[in-house]
């Protein structure tokens, strides 16, 4: 007997025979539809920001580098493998117009930038539901099992095509001669596919591990490999970057040579990857991993039974990441010290505005402007970091352990500890990686000490980021992405600023503008004193408005 009957007629399948594709795809309109909503805030940021942050480079390099002297110039100090390594193949310079320049300058970036969103979206609708216990609840309604990994990777390839759209839609209205609009469809569709395939990393991430914040961890360690292999392929020229489908994507060469082939690769892997995911997710159970979790000691050390010791066994994961990854891009800006003089002799645009920080040298104003973007990147880790209480509230994790002798502040003050401390170790690492690659690119030992210092000057600005946003979830809670605004306006204004020229009042209004511009400037202890100042009222009030709200649990 192969089949049953209900009591209604309709004949079922056998048991243990697989269920038809339709049946296990049932309920995937309903649920991208939910998940299109919840994310009805942030994948238009995400869209937007990296839409406008492409614009805003196009429009940049078109006034920095207006004419071809300018360009041939960049483009013979952009040839040493240090640059490459941080931009792309070399052989965009061979015609280096706007368009290849915004290509080999920012088409790695922006598959970064995509893959990151991709692959928090994916975990966000699968693995951190089934963490929650609400995807429990669906699958117990009329939702078929592969339902809620095709929604989620459905909505990963919205906010993707939607960038995708935006900018070959966007590079061409700009008006820039070289950005045509076949170069600027193929920009968007190489920026697209790379979110693609890190969408479908992730669908296999999620499968392995049971918690969420792991398997987006183990998706951007690939990501992260990923970039590492493409870097050092271009660095050396060995052929190395065709490991690498971010390599792939940037051979498309948009603007120079509009290759499409290299994109069916990509979406090959993609298609591969994202059908072993589904075929992963049929071998475990629901809120289960594939790798069974390691049980922990049967008994806790003293110090995690206190508000501090679990609030750093919490962030320690997050932690150890940022501290690889600044001093991994600190050593990337520092090597490349020894040569800034060379490299930027020749450019005038960017001179005057290095000229604005200041500096004996060029290679200690290039440093100090650098600087700030390790540091503003360190930022990104504050604000992860205070967003944490908030995930541990709204997970109903926190309830638990404020039932017991511990205090709203104690909670609170042991995650706010975490950050502080987090951010200023991050800021080391940044500092000691850019230290070390600069006093050996320069030869100069006497480097080392200085540019550790310049790194850790920033602290106080990251205090004020960590005050902020503590302040934020305090009081309201359900507005804390208004944390991001620190970081995303220290670094539009403090990078993009001095480029285009923008009043210098701007900056000011920045934690991170207030800090003395080392090496290129001399100490001044009184604004990191009054930065101190400042963010220790942030963090008096962040207390007392926690102190006075009810815990939001969903």
């Amino acid at each position: 007997m192969t089949a049953t009957t209900t009591a209604t007629g309709t004949p079922t399948a056998a048991p243990g025979r697989p269920r038809r594709s339709s049946a296990t795809l049932a309920g995937t309109a309903a649920l991208l539809r939910f998940d299109l909503r919840r994310d009805r805030v942030r994948i238009p940021a995400w869209v937007l920001g990296l839409g406008l942050l492409t614009l805003a480079s196009a429009n940049s390099v078109h006034a920095v580098y207006p004419t071809a002297a300018d360009r041939a110039s960049i483009a013979h100090a952009s040839a040493g493998p240090a640059v490459l390594a941080m931009t792309g193949p070399g052989h965009y310079l061979a015609d280096y117009t706007w368009g290849a320049m915004l290509g080999h300058r920012l088409l790695g970036l922006l598959a970064v930038l995509a893959g990151l969103m991709s692959v928090l979206i994916v975990s966000r609708h699968t693995r951190a539901e089934e963490e929650s216990g609400r995807a429990e609840l669906v699958r117990s309604a009329a939702v078929g099992r592969h339902a809620q990994l095709a929604a989620a990777l459905a909505t990963a390839a919205v906010a993707d095509l939607a960038l995708g759209l935006l900018l070959a839609a966007g590079l061409p209205g700009l008006g820039v001669p070289g950005l045509d609009t076949g170069g600027a469809l193929l920009f968007g569709a190489a920026t697209a596919a790379a979110g693609l395939l890190f969408a479908a990393v992730a669908a296999v991430a999620v499968q392995v591990t049971e918690h969420a914040r792991t398997a987006s961890g183990l998706a951007l360690a690939v990501l992260g490999a990923a970039y590492a292999l493409r870097a050092a392929g271009d660095a050396g020229a060995n052929g190395l970057a065709w490991a690498s489908p971010i390599g792939w994507l940037q051979r498309t060469y948009p603007f120079l040579d509009d290759r499409w082939w290299p994109l069916l690769p990509a979406l090959a892997l993609a298609a591969a990857t994202g059908a072993a995911g589904f075929a992963l997710s049929t071998r475990r159970d629901v809120g289960a991993g594939l790798r069974a979790t390691r049980p922990g000691p049967p008994t806790a050390r003293p110090f995690l039974g206190t508000p501090l010791g679990l609030a750093l066994r919490l962030h320690r994961g997050l932690l150890g990441g940022f501290a690889v990854a600044l001093l991994l891009l600190g050593a990337m800006y520092g090597s490349l010290l020894g040569n800034a003089d060379s490299m930027l002799k020749d450019v005038d645009q960017l001179k005057e505005a290095l000229a604005r920080l200041g500096g004996r040298t060029l290679a200690d104003s290039f440093a100090a402007m650098t600087l700030l973007v390790v540091a503003v990147v360190g930022a990104v880790y504050a604000v992860l970091a205070m967003l944490r209480p908030r995930a541990e509230e709204t997970a109903g994790r926190a309830e638990p352990v404020l039932a017991t002798g511990v205090s709203r502040s104690g909670w609170l003050g042991g995650h706010l500890v975490a950050a502080l401390l987090g951010s200023t170790a991050v800021l080391l690492a940044a500092g000691v990686g850019f230290g070390l690659a600069g006093a050996l690119s320069t030869g100069d030992g006497g480097a080392f000490p200085r540019l550790v210092g310049a790194a850790l000057a920033f602290a106080p600005a990251q205090w004020v980021t960590v005050g902020f946003a503590a302040a934020v979830y305090g009081w309201l809670p359900r507005a804390t992405p208004l944390a991001w605004l620190v970081p995303a306006y220290a670094f539009v204004i403090g990078y993009l600023g001095p480029l285009l020229k923008l009043p210098s009042g701007l900056e000011r209004l920045s934690p991170f503008g207030q800090v003395p511009r080392l090496p290129a400037a001399a100490m001044d202890w009184t604004p990191l004193a009054a930065l101190t100042l400042v963010a220790a009222a942030l963090i008096a009030l962040a207390l007392a408005g926690f102190r006075r709200r009810d815990l939001d649990l969903r």
